[in-house]
């Protein structure tokens, strides 16, 4: 209904006189608001005092003449003018009305819109690396990517997800050192295992995959590879990761690394597929650099005179670019740092032809933001169209206690524990409930209980009151909406006319969430709706009502199922018929 007031005011703003005067950006953000009282209609635009002084002229005038150029349209009773020409809009009664069939009709399509036709957007989200399984910090990234992207395609945009593999570079080196030392273990060779090696359980886990696998195929422990060891423990780590590879030859070291890594990361796959979250591409970070793609970025930034040497390092200018310091690309031993392999991924993200692109990272990696946006721009691309979301970390609290973690000494709460314990529906949905870069705290006592004070429950509650009221009208044999049309016009009360505007809001919620980046919008949407649901419900009978007034008002209480389940799917939450 506001997209429809907001089209009619631009129509008129065509048919002035002057026109032509007015900039498109203008027209483009002709800006429709729902009244705070009623009684001054139901939307009411500014129009006429932000275009006034384009257009030389008094604001009360141009809105008495935009009032007198508006198109003709059922939608509208009565346009008034206020204030210095604030121009409010009263609707028909009949357009509450037909928005109930209208959600019916439409049913899952409700809300959806074209506001990004045409438009392509890319959101990476998650990429953590395969080193472990996922946390209860990696879920929030995952909760909010999934969610954004699920709005942003019901707002019209192409939207393409994906998860881009760490799966190269030191880190991943140390998890083959990890799973190889525990694979001797199984294999009854005694090792001593490194302070900061991978200590989880699950390279337990891995290590005893592979030895079931290959027996002693890798079984290979040189009797010094424990002497002479440097005494700094990263010096120490990175070492035994050469000792290693030397033991084992290329061959067998790619081997133990293949089988380390593709485990986690089937392992991931599975985890996010569980919790609804399923990309549309797994990007890996080895293709970066077997491709020569890597190679391929540094020297687009060289040939762009991005590039300089020092002490034997290529060094990128990205202090031209508004970074705080210059970072280096390639090392004096001729070895790409980490900053290459991203710097190649973004060249590569840039060349695929997105409008938008969206990386969703931690909020610990706030300092990647400026260098990402320095190589993105120097690298030929439009600045603007990259967004660099952060995401604050989830702190889990138990019995009104906080949840200790930590990610190398595997004593972390995993994401998968998260759901078993919560389920994937109050996991998500308590995601959902804050903004990205707010700190959050995870109460899983809540999370758990079935109470109106737990929000998902609250929601998906009204959902399954209402599926109730429908199994017993059919176990009454009472007539149904299949049967006949019902009257809308009895619906007078004043809790159904704010149901109406209510569930009326939701197309706009879905456009302003997917503008703003900020699924939130649609979680507290949703909690409204089921409070405004549920104050009718305990208010008013349905089934006792007599068969006009019974069948308007299950009209109305479907058209709100709808909306709820809609809403739910955004935020990969289900929508119960039973509770």
């Amino acid at each position: 209904m506001k997209a429809a007031i907001e089209s009619l005011l631009k129509q008129a703003l065509e048919l002035l006189p002057d026109a032509e005067v007015l900039p498109q950006d203008a027209i483009d953000k002709v800006h429709v608001e729902r009244t705070r009282d009623r009684s001054h209609g139901d939307f009411a635009s500014n129009v006429a005092l932000v275009l006034a002084k384009n257009l030389r002229t008094n604001p009360k005038q141009l809105a008495h003449t935009l009032v007198e150029l508006l198109p003709e349209s059922e939608l509208l009773r009565k346009t008034e003018i206020a204030g210095p020409g604030f121009i409010n809009f009263t609707l028909e009664e009949n357009a509450w009305f037909d928005l109930i069939d209208l959600i019916r009709q439409k049913g899952h399509a409700y809300g959806r819109s074209a506001m990004g036709q045409g438009q392509r957007i890319m959101v990476e989200f998650v990429s953590a690396n395969p080193t472990g399984p996922l946390h209860v910090g990696h879920g929030r990234g995952a909760a909010y990517g999934d969610s954004l992207a699920r709005i942003l395609r019901a707002a019209g945009y192409d939207t393409h997800s994906e998860y881009y593999v760490n799966d190269a570079g030191r880190q991943m080196d140390i998890l083959a050192l990890s799973v190889w030392l525990r694979y001797l273990e199984k294999r009854d060779i005694s090792v001593s295992f490194p302070d900061n090696g991978y200590k989880g359980t699950y390279i337990h886990d891995i290590a005893s995959d592979l030895a079931e696998t290959i027996q002693d195929q890798l079984a290979v422990l040189p009797g010094d590879f424990f002497d002479n060891l440097p005494e700094d423990p990263d010096q120490r780590i990175d070492q035994q990761v050469i000792r290693c590879k030397q033991a084992l030859g290329a061959t067998g070291f790619n081997q133990l690394f293949d089988h380390g890594c593709n485990t986690l990361v089937e392992d991931i796959r599975q985890d996010l597929a569980e919790f609804g979250v399923v990309y549309q591409q797994w990007f890996s970070e080895r293709s970066l650099i077997t491709s020569g793609a890597m190679e391929e970025s540094v020297q687009v930034l060289e040939r762009n005179g991005h590039i300089y040497e020092k002490d034997g390092a290529k060094w990128f200018r990205a202090t031209d670019f508004g970074d705080e310091k210059d970072r280096v690309v390639k090392r004096a031993n001729g070895t790409h740092t980490y900053f290459a392999t991203d710097l190649a991924y973004h060249y590569n993200k840039g060349e695929r032809g997105f409008d938008r692109i969206l990386d969703v990272f931690g909020a610990d990696h706030h300092g990647y933001v400026n260098r990402i946006k320095a190589s993105f721009e120097a690298l030929g691309h439009v600045r603007e169209s990259l967004d660099v979301l952060l995401v604050q970390f989830a702190v889990l609290y138990r019995g009104g206690s906080k949840v200790s973690m930590s990610t190398r000494g595997g004593e972390f709460v995993t994401l998968r524990e998260l759901r078993e314990e919560v389920g994937n529906d109050a996991a998500r949905f308590f995601y959902a409930l804050r903004k990205p870069d707010q700190h959050m705290d995870f109460d899983l006592d809540l999370a758990k209980s079935k109470s109106a004070e737990n929000p998902v429950y609250y929601i998906q509650y009204a959902h399954a009151r209402i599926c109730s009221v429908f199994r017993q009208l059919q176990e009454k044999g009472l007539e149904t909406l299949e049967d006949r049309s019902p009257d809308y016009r009895l619906l007078s009360e004043d809790r159904e006319q704010e149901l109406m505007q209510s569930l009326s809001k939701y197309p706009e919620v879905i456009e302003s969430a997917a503008r703003s980046l900020e699924p939130h919008q649609v979680a507290y949407y949703l909690r409204d709706l089921a409070t405004a649901f549920h104050t009718y419900y305990n208010a008013h009978p349905f089934l006792a009502s007599e068969n006009d007034m019974r069948l308007a008002r299950l009209g109305l209480i479907d058209a709100t199922r709808q909306v709820i389940a809609n809403g739910l799917d955004l935020l990969g939450v289900s929508a119960p018929t039973k509770m």
